[in-house]
């Protein structure tokens, strides 16, 4: 394999306007989530990027940018855009799609979206982590996958992801992480794929991917990353941020 990562990215968020430019620790959110994308050091990382602001904050050394149309309707659409514009011929095989509101993602979790991939069985890969607080069971914010680990095995095929708790009954649910690897096939099959009905009712992207018969591979993760959506998620991380870099010159 020799994959490529990207990082979508835009500021027109709903729920946080302007959020990869919100400040973490002194700096851009966005600039730390690629700060970890070079760190896992799987390819050459690219930010697709939807504004000039935005491109000016991560220019930097070994990271290439992409501006790509503000009106593509999803990150996996800008991801293809940004990919497909930095590497026509397709020497990269693999795409790695890394969500630029995890600031706080560890580097040796992204290497693990590509077990699955190393198998020829699987269109895309994505990571799953143990759900551990009750109240995520209930939370419509917190996808659940639909995946079954057999002992020995750290890869498991994704049947279904929802809002809801599946599956029914004892054993782990496992929250779906939102960071994928691509086949660069299935994801130019996917962006040309309208949405599927599962997916509008669900909201939830994959689902496309599942209800058109790809096939996808769930590697485990220890737990979840925090993430930024909300007002209250940028105070969660800075709060983290302030504590475990308190001492760091």
């Amino acid at each position: 394999m020799n994959p490529i990562i990207v990082i979508p990215t835009r500021m027109a968020s709903t729920r946080l306007p302007g959020k990869p430019l919100a400040g973490i620790g002194g700096e851009p959110m966005i600039r730390r989530v690629v700060r970890r994308a070079l760190a896992a050091e799987l390819g050459p990382v690219v930010v697709a990027a939807a504004e000039t602001e935005i491109a000016e904050a991560v220019a930097q050394p070994g990271v290439r940018v992409v501006l790509t149309d503000p009106a593509l309707p999803s990150g996996s659409d800008r991801v293809h855009a940004a990919v497909e514009a930095v590497d026509a011929a397709g020497l990269h095989d693999v795409v790695v799609n890394l969500q630029g509101d995890l600031p706080l993602f560890p580097p040796d979790d992204l290497r693990r979206v590509l077990l699955p991939l190393e198998r020829g069985e699987y269109d895309l890969a994505t990571l799953v982590a143990r759900v551990t607080e009750e109240r995520e069971i209930a939370a419509s914010s917190v996808v659940k996958a639909a995946c079954a680990f057999t002992e020995g095995d750290d890869v498991a095929r994704a049947l279904y992801f929802s809002r809801i708790a599946v599956p029914w009954g004892e054993g782990p649910l496992w929250h779906h992480i939102g960071v994928y690897g691509w086949r660069r096939a299935a994801l130019r099959r996917f962006v040309s794929l309208p949405p599927s009905p599962l997916e509008l009712r669900e909201s939830l992207e994959q689902l496309r991917a599942l209800e058109a018969g790809m096939a996808v591979g769930c590697a485990a993760i220890a737990r979840a990353p925090l993430g930024v959506d909300t007002p209250e998620d940028l105070e969660r991380v800075r709060a983290v941020v302030a504590l475990t870099e308190k001492d760091v010159p």
